[in-house]
This record gives structure tokens, C-alpha cells and sequence, in this order.
């Protein structure tokens, strides 16, 4: 831009049309350059593990339909629960469908552009088993919807077998076939309290799959879950040489203890019509590794110093024990089964909540900051943002 003088002393104002095109051009490419490098650093930190979030939504959308259904309780406890507005519920079924599409889409690009980090993933002995995590989100999603029902709706049976029971199948082959057979990866030197999910996996599945009349597929993902689990169960109870290889951030996953029973009890009560003595046992079960676990506070202390995504991991388990005590109290009946009911409902919703707020105050912590902030990431990337004396010393465990 130039003040050019006439000869008939007037000012003539000359645009430089050249450097203004330039300039703009400049910009737009500076705006997109950072937008890609944003988009990079997502994707490269980003793994099966972020799929806790859907996972914990899931579970709440899935406890509040079901608190809203119909139901033979009479008792006032839950006749006033069952006055929860439904827009209430649609709004969350919704953010926690929102949450699970924009996560499969991040993940897929993920596939896409890092096919070698998605791959390392499926070769570690922790990441691998939250590649479990999608499934589940939509099993429980569709579990959940307001919108249609697993019985009149051909899109429940589609979904079931495209996003849910056939990858839960490819990853059955692929661990429980390596837990028998010979390899490195045998399980008493793998397991861990995340290789629960592939028994949570196979347990959601079976109860989808009674709810829409599949007897028999329900029966076999049941019992194949249920064998695992035992087999598990054992392993990590006698903490053989080789299962505590878990970071200390890691700690949250132990509420899959009893996250495991609880989906057990919720999958027979399905496949046998009632909340008979089998689903009373699994659900005493999980209520008793429950209280174990909140009994050792200090056993959390360090993974709570700060905010990580591995947080997440304690609301799932949280819903699901409520959504069986809800479904024990309406078969027992009492006081004292209601106020159970009661209490764990209002601890899981007041997690969930709390990890929402603390989600949306910390969300460049969870995409944007170096490997080493993030348990899952720090174990499989092989760049670590420590120091090389650091590197040299042995992972604190568990």
C-alpha cells in the first residue's frame, strides 16, 4: 500500500493487491500447517485406552434406562427414582453415543496413518486388552438406546455382529489361544487386572445377546467368559512372578475386580429370565472385592497425585455394581437392599460426574502432553520424556 502525489496535489491510494493475496495465503497456510500438527500429536498420543470414557458413559446410560424401565419394585425408594426425566436420559445417551463416534473416529485415523503404533498396541500385554473397549462402548450403547429395542429393530442385530461380537471373537482367538499354547505371552507372565476386559467383553455380549432372544449365543459367550474369568481370577489372585508389572498409575484398573462379577450376575439374570441364586452369588462376589478395594485407599495414592485418563477407569465398574444392586433389591425386596441400591447409585453418579468436570478442566492434559503422562502410552512408546538415567531404572509396580 503506497500514497502516491498527483499533480493536482490530491492523495491517490494504491493497494498492492500482490502482497495482501500473499499475506492471506500465508495465513491460511500457517492456519492449516498447526491445525495437521495438532491433529499428528492427537493422533500419535491417542490409544484403546481413551475408549474408558465411553466405556464409563456407557455403564451410567445403560444403569438409568434401567432405573427407568418398567419394573415390579413397588418399594418408594425406587418409584421416586423412576420419576428421573426422560430428557434427561436422552441427553446423556446422547453425549455418551457423541463421545464413542468421535473417539471410533480418532481411533480409525489412528489405523490409518499409525498402522505401526496401533500394531504395538495389539502386541502389549496391557494395550491389547482395551482394544476389548470399543466393543463394549457400543454393546452398552445399544443396551441403552431410548430410541429402539433389541427385539423389533434390525439395526440392534446388525450392529451386535459388525462393531461388537465379531471383534470380541478375533481378539478371544488371539488371547485366550496364546493363554494355552505355547509363546512368550503365556498367561501367568501377562496377566493383569486389564485382561479382565476380555471377560467383561464376552459377558456384555452374552447379555445383548438374551435380551434378543439368542439363547444359545448368549450361553456360549457366557461360558467362555465365565472359564477365562476362573482361570484368571486364580492367576491374579496368587500374584504369580510376571502379573505386577503395572505402573502405579495403572492402579484404577483394579475396580475391574469386581466389575467382572457384577457384568456376570447382569448376563445369567438375562439368560435365566430371574436374579436367581447364581447371579446372588456373583453379585456378593463383586461386593465383597468391592469393599476390599475401598478398605485400601493408600493403594490409589499415587495414581490420584495427577489427572490422567486412567481415572476413567473406576466409573464403569461403579455402574455396573449399582446396576446389579438395583436388580437385587427388586428381587429381595427391603429396606436394607434399597438403601444398597442407594448408596451405590449416588457414588456413581458422583464419580462420573467428578470425572466429567475434571475431564473438561484437564483436557490438554489427555491429548497434548509428552508419552510420560500417560500410563498406557509411556508403556508403549518407546519415546519416553524422562531422562536416560531415568530410562535405566526399573518401572516402579504394583
Amino acid at each position: 500500500m503506497a500514497a502516491v502525489v498527483t499533480s493536482h496535489t490530491e492523495l491517490q491510494l494504491v493497494v498492492d493487491t500482490a502482497d495482501a493475496s500473499s499475506g492471506g495465503l500465508m495465513s491460511s497456510t500457517i492456519v492449516a500447517k498447526g491445525i495437521m500438527e495438532s491433529l499428528t500429536s492427537t493422533l500419535t498420543k491417542f490409544h484403546a485406552g481413551y475408549f474408558r470414557v465411553s466405556l464409563s458413559l456407557g455403564g451410567q446410560a445403560l444403569l438409568w434406562k434401567t432405573l427407568r424401565g418398567p419394573t415390579d419394585d413397588t418399594h418408594t425408594l425406587r418409584r421416586t427414582l423412576h420419576l428421573f426425566h426422560p430428557t434427561a436420559f436422552t441427553v446423556l445417551w446422547s453425549l455418551s453415543f457423541f463421545a464413542l463416534v468421535l473417539l471410533s473416529i480418532l481411533y480409525l485415523l489412528r489405523c490409518l496413518f499409525y498402522f505401526k503404533m496401533v500394531k504395538e498396541e495389539f502386541f502389549h500385554h496391557v494395550g491389547v486388552n482395551y482394544l476389548f473397549a470399543p466393543s463394549i462402548s457400543w454393546l452398552l450403547l445399544l443396551q441403552s438406546s431410548p430410541f429402539f429395542t433389541p427385539q423389533t429393530h434390525y439395526s440392534y442385530t446388525v450392529i451386535w455382529w459388525v462393531l461388537a461380537v465379531l471383534p470380541i471373537a478375533v481378539l478371544d482367538v488371539k488371547i485366550y489361544g496364546q493363554w494355552f499354547t505355547k509363546g512368550k505371552k503365556f498367561l501367568s507372565a501377562v496377566a493383569n487386572p486389564t485382561s479382565q476386559l476380555s471377560v467383561i467383553g464376552n459377558l456384555v455380549g452374552a447379555q445383548a445377546a438374551a435380551e434378543m432372544g439368542w439363547k444359545e449365543s448368549a450361553i456360549g459367550l457366557f461360558s467362555l467368559g465365565m472359564v477365562h474369568y476362573l482361570v484368571l481370577f486364580v492367576t491374579l489372585y496368587q500374584r504369580l512372578s510376571g502379573t505386577d508389572q503395572l505402573p502405579s498409575m495403572l492402579r484404577p484398573v483394579f475396580f475391574l475386580f469386581f466389575a467382572a462379577p457384577s457384568i456376570a450376575s447382569l448376563a445369567w439374570q438375562s439368560i435365566a429370565g430371574s436374579f436367581d441364586t447364581a447371579s446372588k452369588m456373583l453379585f456378593f462376589l463383586s461386593l465383597f472385592l468391592f469393599m476390599s478395594l475401598v478398605c485400601r485407599p493408600t493403594l490409589f495414592k499415587v495414581s490420584m497425585k495427577k489427572f490422567n485418563v486412567a481415572w476413567w477407569a473406576y466409573s464403569f465398574p461403579l455402574s455396573v455394581l449399582a446396576l446389579a444392586s438395583m436388580e437385587y433389591a427388586e428381587e429381595v425386596k427391603g429396606d436394607i437392599p434399597h438403601l444398597l441400591m442407594l448408596l451405590l447409585l449416588t457414588f456413581s453418579v458422583f464419580v462420573s460426574i467428578c470425572l466429567v468436570v475434571f475431564t473438561l478442566l484437564n483436557s490438554k492434559i489427555l491429548l497434548f502432553l509428552p508419552h510420560c503422562f500417560d500410563p498406557i502410552s509411556s508403556l508403549i512408546s518407546s519415546a519416553m520424556c524422562s531422562t536416560p538415567q531415568q530410562n535405566q531404572q526399573r518401572p516402579q509396580t504394583v
